[in-house]
């Protein structure tokens, strides 16, 4: 039976934006939305809002862009409309780099505010690992999790965290436990073929 390589879409599906964390891509993108309440004949030519929101695809994206909007100012989906929304690309995202990201999260005794530090390829990349992270260690769901701020962190003297430090060390080497030598082969399974 001849095998053949099937085309990724075949082994995943159809692979969207952002949305396939098997592949090595992060499972969240990062969205600019730009909105605004919808003109009335007392403000004809109301204020835009823009915010950078991470989303799985463009409907979350949406759905917390009024989640926060409605937070922090007096405009709902049901006054407003979104007059933007465009994916962010990462502009070097073959780059490892260092990210600081401000949160705040309900827990079940109250609100915390909290920085993480994190390495990854992409502020998205970041932002998934900062969520599996939060889920792991507090038990945060997604919807308890407010992202306040992603900043890259430029200078590695400015890196706080003891377990990104330890990974920023020059002449870095990881050990390699289990090294098992390939045993030669001393008799060969087929004919040699002197065909060519």
């Amino acid at each position: 039976m001849a095998s053949a390589m099937l085309p990724v879409e075949h082994v995943f599906g159809a692979v969207a934006e952002g949305q396939c964390w098997l592949l090595g891509m992060s499972r969240f993108t990062e969205y600019s939305v730009v909105g605004r309440t919808l003109p009335t004949e007392a403000d004809p030519a109301p204020k835009l809002y823009r915010m950078r929101i991470f989303a799985p695809n463009e409907v979350v994206a949406k759905s917390r862009y009024w989640y926060y909007l409605r937070q922090l100012k007096k405009a709902k989906k049901a006054n407003g409309e979104i007059v933007a929304l465009n994916i962010i690309h990462e502009k070097k995202p073959l780059k490892v780099k260092n990210f600081a990201i401000w949160l705040r999260y309900d827990s079940r005794s109250g609100t915390h505010n909290m920085v993480k530090e994190f390495r990854a390829l992409s502020r998205a990349e970041a932002v998934e690992s900062m969520y599996q992270d939060m889920a792991a260690r507090h038990r945060a769901r997604f919807r308890n999790v407010q992202i306040l701020r992603v900043a890259e962190i430029e200078k590695t003297e400015d890196i706080r965290r003891p377990y990104i430090k330890q990974l920023i060390t020059p002449g870095l080497k990881f050990p390699l436990p289990h090294r098992r030598t390939k045993s030669k082969a001393w008799y060969a399974a087929n004919r040699p073929s002197t065909w060519a």
